[in-house]
């Protein structure tokens, strides 16, 4: 069967930050970016799998624990320099957390979750909408999940932060308007990648 080509967009010129972009979803996203032409940051906590995701598509790795303020702040001070600019952003770093009823989930799993996948989501567009306004231009994808919109059996603390994702997108898109920067969120279903080997069997079937 003959390999399809991909469709392309012209991204030269635009800087692009990508989190979690070290695998997964993040990584594929970060390299579809670089082959059409913009130069990706790819902010992840892992820095040595961060560098070498990007010694493989040509791009920058810098880490950052994007449950820490500061360390975004740092993040995006870092991918600024030279341009003075981020024109698109990709919110893509998260975790599944346990399997488990409400009764019997772990309280600190809980907040843990809701840190990476929630406050760590606003912490990021809070540090990079700024730029974005100076520069009167911005794309903002953050990534949630199905079960943020249908809140998936024995994973409530995950379904309760996809499901502030898209809550915080809905806000921040309306606020940003008039600044000719889209914020969108997609909510894709399973997809086979690192995140499974947070998950039981019987939680992926």
């Amino acid at each position: 069967m003959e390999k399809k080509e991909m469709n392309s967009y012209d991204f030269k010129n635009q800087v692009a930050v990508v989190t979690g972009g070290a695998n997964g979803i993040g990584y594929s996203v970060a390299e579809r970016l670089s082959k059409s032409g913009a130069t990706v940051k790819i902010w992840d906590l892992d820095l040595a799998a961060a560098q070498k995701a990007a010694e493989a598509i040509n791009s920058e790795a810098i880490q950052c624990n994007i449950t820490d303020w500061k360390s975004v702040q740092n993040a995006a001070e870092t991918s600024i320099k030279g341009s003075e600019r981020i024109d698109v952003l990709v919110n893509s770093a998260g975790i599944a957390g346990p399997n488990e009823p409400v009764i019997d989930y772990d309280n600190e799993a809980w907040d843990q979750i809701i840190s990476v996948n929630l406050t760590g989501t606003y912490y990021v567009n809070k540090a990079v909408v700024p730029y974005m306004k100076t520069n009167e231009y911005g794309r903002i994808v953050n990534i949630a999940s199905v079960a943020g919109k249908d809140g998936n059996p024995n994973a409530s603390a995950y379904s309760a932060s996809k499901a502030g994702v898209i809550a915080l997108t809905k806000s921040l898109g309306k606020e940003l308007a008039d600044f000719n920067i889209a914020v969108n969120c997609v909510t894709p279903a399973a997809a086979k990648t690192a995140i499974f080997d947070q998950m039981s069997q019987e939680h992926i079937d």
